[in-house]
C-alpha cells in the first residue's frame, strides 16, 4: 500500500482490488514458480512423462476398483480378527493395495501399480515407470495424489488392458516438455518479425 495511507486508513477506497498487494502463502508461490520453471525450462522425456495422465473417465474406474482393496484401518483390522479367530490357522488375508516402492521391488507381486503425477520429490518417482517396465508390470498415471483414495479377476484385466502404459513406453520416453515461452518473450518475439516484414 502506498506511504501516505497509514495502516487501516479509511482514506482509500473500500471497494479498490488490493489483490496486486497481497503477500501470497509460501506453498502458493512455491507451487506457482514450480509451474512456471515446468513450463518454460526443458525437461527431460523422464520427467515430462508425467504430464501424460490418464483421462477422468479412466482415472475414475480405476479409482473405484482401488477403493474396494484399500488397506484396512485399526478398528476394521480388530473386527476381522475377532470375527476370524477360530479360522486364524486356516483363514488367509485378504488382498488389499500396498504402498510404496519397495513393495514393487521386492516382493514382486504386483499386477498393477497406479502413479501420481505430482509426487514429490520427483527423484523417487521418476525411476517408478522404468522399473515397471524392467518388471513387466503394467503401470499408468493419474492426476493428483489427492485422488487415490477388482470386483473380480475380469474386472482387474479389463483395468490393465485398458490402462497399460508400457505399450506407450517408448513412444512416451521421447518427448520433451516445457520450453514454452511467456506472454512477453511471445509479444518481443512477434514485434521482432513483424519489423523484418516490413523491412
Amino acid at each position: 500500500m502506498p506511504s501516505c495511507f497509514p495502516f487501516r486508513s479509511r482514506s482509500q477506497d473500500p471497494k479498490r482490488d488490493l489483490t496486486r498487494f497481497v503477500k501470497w502463502p509460501r506453498y502458493i508461490r512455491l507451487q506457482r514458480q514450480r509451474a512456471n520453471l515446468y513450463k518454460r525450462l526443458k525437461v527431460p522425456p523422464a520427467v515430462n512423462q508425467f504430464t501424460q495422465a490418464l483421462g477422468h473417465q479412466r482415472a475414475t474406474q480405476l479409482l473405484k476398483w482401488a477403493h474396494k482393496y484399500r488397506p484396512e484401518t485399526k478398528q476394521e483390522k480388530k473386527q476381522r480378527l475377532l470375527v476370524r479367530a477360530e479360522q486364524k490357522a486356516a483363514g488367509k488375508g485378504e488382498a488389499s493395495i500396498r504402498a510404496g516402492v519397495n513393495t514393487i521391488r521386492n516382493n514382486k507381486k504386483a499386477q498393477v501399480v497406479v502413479i501420481a503425477h505430482d509426487g514429490a520429490p520427483v527423484e523417487l518417482v521418476v525411476l517408478l515407470p522404468a522399473l515397471c517396465r524392467k518388471m513387466r508390470v503394467p503401470y499408468c498415471i493419474i492426476k493428483g495424489k489427492a485422488r487415490v483414495n477388482s470386483e473380480d479377476k475380469g474386472a482387474l484385466a479389463k483395468l490393465v488392458e485398458a490402462i497399460n502404459y508400457n505399450e506407450r513406453y517408448d513412444e512416451i520416453r521421447r518427448h520433451w516438455g516445457g520450453n514454452l515461452l511467456g506472454p512477453k518473450s511471445v509479444a518481443c518475439i512477434a514485434k521482432l518479425e513483424k519489423a523484418k516484414a516490413k523491412a
